[in-house]
C-alpha cells in the first residue's frame, strides 16, 4: 500500500487528508489495529525516530511519549526504584521488562502533559509493555513489532479502536526532505546528525568533570530537543527526561517552563506527596491533576473544605513554600541541554534552582563569556556542542 486516506487533516474541516509516498513505494508502515489520524502519525513518525536514535546511541531500549509534536518526556529502560515505581503509579505491577520501565519513564515524568499521548518504542513491545499502555489514556502506540500477546491486550483498548502501528525499522527516507507552505514547497537535507559523547569533548567552564552517567542524561537531552519543537530545552536525569520546554520564543522562558516541571517530578517524590490519602476508586487522571495542583500555587483549590473531601480520605497538610523549597535544595546532578544558545546567564541561574550541574548547548552567543562565568559561579560543567537542533 502507498496512500493511506486519513480521516481529516490537523483540523475537521482539512479535507481532504491522505499519507502516500511520492515515488509510487509501499508506506513503510502498518496499522494492526484502529485508525490513526493526521496528528497521531506526526507524532508516531517523529517520536520513531527519536526512540530510534536513542537506542543507538545507549544501547538500551527506549520509549516516548508524544503530544501535538513534540515530546512530554523520553526514556531509557533502566530500572526503577521504590519512588519511581510509586510516583508512575506502577508500583502494583510487579517487576516490569526494560521497555516498560522506559515507557513507564516516559509517561511518568510530566503525567499533565502526557494525557492522551501517542506512545513510540524502539523495541518490539512486550506484554509488560502492553499491560501499563492499556491502563493509561493514550491514542496509540507505534513500535517495530509485537509479541502476540501484546497485540491482543492492546487490540483489545478502546473497544477494539486503538491505534496500533507496526514501523519497518530498516526504513530509511530519501536524504532530501520537502514540505509545502502557502503553496510554497521547501526543501532541505534530513537532519541526520549523529549525536554521541564526543559532541560533549569541548568543556569550557572550570568544572571540566562531567561523569559517564551524566553524559547519557546529556545525550538523552540532546537527542529529545532534536525533535521538539523550538525554542527547546530539556533537564534530564536518571536515564529520562524530567522536564521539556517546548515552543516559546524565549529561551529563558522555555528553561523557566522545563524547570517547574523538573521540580514538579521531584515536589512528586516528597513523603508530603507520596503519602497523601486518595478517595477509593479516584481516576488517575484526577489524581494526577490534585497532585499537580496541591504541589503548585494554587494548592487551596483541592484543599478548601467542602472540596478536599472529594479528592481525600484525610485533608492533607499545606505544602508550604519553604517546605518545597527545602525539599528541592536536594535535587542535584540534573542535566539540562539546549536545543540553540543559551544568550544570558540568567538561564543558568534559573537551571541552578533546579540542581543543574551538566549543560550541553551549541555555545556562539555574544554573551558566552557571561553564561560560563554564571556556571563557573555554581560549579556547573557546561560543553559546547558547536551543533543547533532546530525543530520546525
Amino acid at each position: 500500500m502507498n496512500e493511506m486516506e486519513l480521516k481529516y487533516g490537523c483540523n475537521p474541516n482539512q479535507k481532504p487528508a491522505r499519507v502516500f509516498m511520492k515515488d509510487g513505494g509501499e508506506l513503510p508502515f502498518r496499522v494492526l489495529s484502529g485508525r490513526p489520524g493526521y496528528i497521531n502519525l506526526l507524532d508516531a513518525f517523529n517520536g520513531w525516530q527519536l526512540v530510534r536514535e536513542l537506542k543507538k546511541a545507549t544501547g538500551l531500549p527506549a520509549a516516548t511519549s508524544f503530544k501535538h509534536v513534540s515530546p512530554a518526556g523520553a526514556a531509557v529502560g533502566l530500572p526503577l526504584d521504590e519512588t519511581m515505581r510509586k510516583i508512575y503509579w506502577v508500583d502494583d505491577m510487579g517487576e516490569l521488562s526494560p521497555l516498560a520501565s522506559a515507557y513507564a519513564r516516559a509517561r511518568g515524568a510530566d503525567r499533565m502533559s502526557s494525557f492522551g499521548d501517542f506512545i513510540s518504542l524502539s523495541d518490539v513491545c512486550d506484554a509488560d509493555t502492553a499491560r501499563l499502555i492499556k491502563r493509561e489514556v493514550s491514542d496509540g502506540v507505534i513500535a517495530p513489532g509485537y509479541e502476540p500477546e501484546a497485540l491482543e491486550i492492546l487490540k483489545s483498548k478502546k473497544n477494539g479502536n486503538y491505534c496500533v502501528i507496526e514501523i519497518d525499522e530498516n526504513y530509511e527516507p530519501d536524504p532530501i526532505e520537502r514540505k509545502q507552505v502557502f503553496g510554497v514547497v521547501f526543501e532541505q537535507g534530513r537532519n541526520n546528525l549523529d549525536i554521541n559523547k564526543e559532541m560533549l569533548a569541548n568543556v569550557v567552564t572550570d568544572n571540566k568533570e562531567i561523569p559517564e552517567l551524566a553524559k547519557i542524561d546529556l545525550i538523552i537531552s540532546l537527542i529529545t530537543l532534536k525533535y521538539t519543537q523550538s525554542n527547546s530545552v530539556c533537564y534530564a536525569k536518571g536515564g529520562q527526561a524530567i522536564g521539556i520546554g517546548a515552543g516559546q520564543q524565549s529561551r529563558v522562558h522555555c528553561t523557566r517552563l522545563a524547570g517547574q516541571k523538573a521540580d514538579n517530578w521531584y515536589l512528586r517524590q516528597a513523603p508530603q506527596v507520596l503519602n497523601l490519602q486518595f478517595v477509593d476508586g479516584i481516576k488517575r487522571a484526577d489524581r494526577d491533576n490534585a497532585i499537580d495542583v496541591y504541589i503548585g500555587d494554587e494548592y487551596m483549590d483541592v484543599l478548601a473544605d467542602g472540596v478536599w473531601e472529594k479528592t481525600f480520605k484525610v485533608k492533607p497538610p499545606v505544602f508550604t513554600k519553604e517546605e518545597k523549597r527545602a525539599w528541592l535544595d536536594g535535587m542535584t546532578e540534573v542535566a539540562l541541554g539546549s536545543d540553540a544558545f543559551f544568550p544570558f546567564g540568567d538561564n543558568i541561574e534559573r537551571a541552578h534552582k533546579s540542581g543543574v550541574k551538566y549543560i550541553a548547548q551549541p555555545g556562539g552567543s555574544v554573551r558566552d563569556d557571561n553564561v560560563i562565568e554564571t556556571c563557573n559561579k555554581y560549579g556547573i560543567a557546561m560543553a559546547f556542542t558547536g551543533i543547533r537542533l532546530f525543530h520546525h
